[in-house]
């Protein structure tokens, strides 16, 4: 069945980081040897066949990372912004009040990092090359974001990398109450979107799991269909990372 005519999310085990008490500049000990034993593994499980069939490693190791990713980004959040249709520019605007930030290219020379970009390479069979920076997010109790495309309506944005294919969302936390990813056209039924009943599919953010889904579909044209937005928090906080992935290369 064409990919065009539904939003796919899929559960992905996807892994994202690692650690409690990173900074950019400054590495304790006991981290240290954190980061040494995890990339020690990175180096003889390839892209996480090491961990296939063991399910507790798997999942201690995803837990590590999320905390990672949540911790070298907290110092460096700014209130999330939105492309501007007409100028390709970042605005701040009242559909989106979540904070964030965007890791560096030196971000991304980190093994951890690396890895992560591989493996969502991997899963989703579209070259590293092609991905913007992850960008982590953090949502406050009645924060959200409402409905929206990730593909770009400006000729701007497309001069670098294409059009956005398809959109990878890892979660780097549970949330207490609210916060589930609303995929508003996907389905017939009801889901619990921030605590009301709405029309569509509702995904739990669930520390460790993530969702691919498709902006384009096969038949090359941007996928209305892929309408997805973040309920408000209801209870807590919620932390996310998100990886855009591209036509093309991404200079």
């Amino acid at each position: 069945m064409a990919r065009s005519k539904y939003v796919l999310p899929f559960i992905a085990f996807v892994a994202v980081g690692m650690a409690i008490g990173w900074s950019r500049s400054l590495l304790g000990f006991g981290l240290l040897f954190q980061l040494a034993f995890i990339w020690r593994l990175e180096e003889f499980s390839g892209t996480n066949n090491h961990w296939e069939n063991d399910k507790e490693s798997a999942l201690l190791r995803l837990g590590f990372e999320c905390d990672y990713l949540k911790s070298i980004a907290r110092p460096h959040l700014e209130i999330s912004t939105v492309v501007d249709p007409e100028t390709g520019e970042s605005i701040k605007s009242k559909v989106r009040t979540s904070s964030g930030m965007f890791l560096s290219s030196k971000d991304r020379q980190i093994p951890i990092i690396k890895a992560i970009e591989k493996r969502i390479a991997v899963f989703s069979q579209i070259p590293t090359e092609n991905g913007e920076s992850i960008q982590v997010l953090r949502y406050e109790t009645n924060q959200y974001y409402t409905p929206h495309h990730d593909y770009f309506s400006d000729a701007f944005n497309l001069k670098n990398g294409g059009q956005r294919v398809a959109t990878m969302l890892m979660y780097l936390n549970d949330v207490d109450e609210g916060g589930e990813t609303i995929f508003p056209q996907a389905g017939s039924g009801e889901c619990s979107c921030g605590g009301n009943k709405v029309k569509g599919l509702c995904m739990k953010p669930r520390k460790g799991n993530a969702i691919l889904f498709w902006s384009m579909g096969l038949d090359g044209q941007s996928d209305p269909n892929s309408l997805h937005g973040a309920c408000p928090i209801v209870k807590g906080e919620k932390w996310s990372a998100t990886k855009w992935l591209r036509q093309g290369a991404i200079s």
